[in-house]
């Protein structure tokens, strides 16, 4: 059986570039539980793989290389494109989920976000200055302010763990965190250029938006930082998917 997997880039810029690729399979049945999941997650080589299990409630499964998670911010916007539906079903709960034209949107929770390290540097040349990765441990989120009074961040994101993501081109779930933290609207850029949208809603939610693009897999497995550059739409099959990565 041959699965078609979408490859989509996530918080893209104005003109399309950089953003988080993200690999969505919309038909998961020849990986039917979390150790074929987590195998397929590892081969791609992607930040995250989302396996649509119910496309029209909106049912999603969420892995990294080495872990399955209950929410992650650049994986839903990018199914809820994807997908067009109004709301989203990850295993931490229920997303909203709407399209302006340009920007999707998703809203959620800060609780339901994994715990990161929000670390605050004094200029954006500190941040671009960072190794990857950076001494120490635990999921790192480093950011600055570039223009305070607008609202506009630099940040990079590093998970120093095990799965061989150096660097996190653009971290949805670390941009909800951070929202909820300095109670107001942001415009992140992260990583090479990815720009990624925010703001705070009246019952504790935060809106997290972005630009999404469709784009063949990489020829090489995408990691961290170094992830495929958007080139012309197609829609590959896992199958043909590994091959060209392997």
């Amino acid at each position: 059986m041959r699965h078609v997997l979408d490859v989509l880039h996530v918080f893209c810029d104005a003109e399309g570039r950089h953003g988080n690729a993200l690999g969505v399979v919309r038909d998961p049945r020849g990986y039917p539980d979390e150790a074929s999941r987590l195998a397929l997650a590892g081969e791609l080589g992607y930040s995250e793989t989302l396996f649509v299990d119910d496309p029209e409630r909106g049912t999603v499964d969420i892995y990294t290389p080495g872990l399955r998670l209950p929410f992650a911010g650049h994986p839903l916007v990018g199914a809820a494109w994807l997908l067009d539906l109004a709301e989203l079903n990850p295993p931490a709960g229920t997303v909203e989920a709407r399209g302006d034209g340009e920007f999707t949107w998703i809203t959620a929770r800060a609780e339901w976000a994994p715990p990161r390290l929000l670390e605050r540097y004094a200029t954006p040349e500190e941040i671009d200055a960072l190794p990857a990765p950076p001494p120490g441990e635990g999921w790192l989120y480093a950011w600055a302010w570039e223009d305070e009074a607008a609202g506009r961040v630099r940040a990079r994101a590093f998970p120093r763990r095990d799965g061989g993501i150096v660097e996190d081109e653009a971290t949805g779930a670390a941009a909800l965190l951070l929202t909820d933290l300095l109670g107001r609207a942001l415009n992140i850029t992260q990583g090479r250029g990815s720009q990624i949208l925010t703001a705070p809603g009246p019952d504790g939610t935060v809106e997290i938006g972005g630009r999404v693009r469709l784009a063949a897999a990489a020829p090489t497995p995408a990691r961290g930082i170094a992830g495929p550059a958007p080139v012309p739409a197609r829609r590959l099959s896992v199958t043909d998917a590994l091959r060209l990565m392997g």
